[in-house]
């Protein structure tokens, strides 16, 4: 059972996941707080975006040893486009982080994912493939790199397309390699409150 499995255990794991920026934040909106009719001074106003509001959508790894590969992807991405980015990355960033002999890779059940050509690429080149129980948002640790680098979003001025990659870039880069070790560390005491929560959402 993966929650009896010791951190050393998880030492050694790949977490992928895929998410999607938005310029002007997580939904693309914008909300600007202002007193009452004051609506039109200079400092409540917010430039206006130019060459077309827009997201991008990333793929990113890590592990106890830190961040590997991001990739801006195709939001129409495939199943052999995902394909494709598992032989560009896995057993890439694996090595980088010297754990390509015993690595363990660890994704959510996106049918992209779960797809048979996915699966059996997994099957001859990934020492160990973990099965995911189904519908488990708060297992993946990944997920506070995302919520991270939206926050540093929300403090620079992204007005284009182009600022948001060139910020996304750079705060995939800054993502501090103890950040990681301890979202890793946090594995065995993850799955025992959502054992405990009975799959609900958990403080992770």
């Amino acid at each position: 059972m993966l929650f009896e499995k010791p951190k050393e255990f998880w030492e050694s794991v790949i977490f992928v996941d895929e998410s999607k920026f938005n310029v002007f934040g997580s939904n693309g909106k914008q909300k600007v707080w202002r007193r009452l009719n004051t609506e039109l001074k200079l400092r409540n106003l917010r430039a206006t975006v130019k060459h077309g509001v827009g997201s991008h959508f990333v793929w990113g790894c890590m592990s106890s040893f830190g961040t590997g590969n991001l990739e801006l992807i195709d939001s129409k991405v495939n199943n052999y486009g995902y394909l494709d980015i598992l032989k560009r990355n896995i057993r890439q960033n694996a090595q980088k982080m010297e754990i390509l002999a015993n690595f363990k890779l660890y994704q959510d059940n996106h049918p992209k994912h779960t797809s048979h050509i996915c699966r059996l690429w997994a099957l001859y080149h990934c020492p160990m493939v973990i099965k995911t129980p189904a519908q488990s948002p708060d297992l993946n640790p990944i997920e506070h790199l995302w919520d991270n680098i939206q926050q540093c979003l929300h403090e620079n001025n992204i007005t284009s397309k182009n600022i948001l990659k060139e910020k996304l870039i750079e705060a995939w880069r800054n993502i501090d390699p103890n950040t990681c070790k301890k979202l890793v560390n946090s594995m065995p005491s993850r799955l025992k409150e959502v054992i405990k929560n009975k799959g609900r959402p958990t403080k992770y």
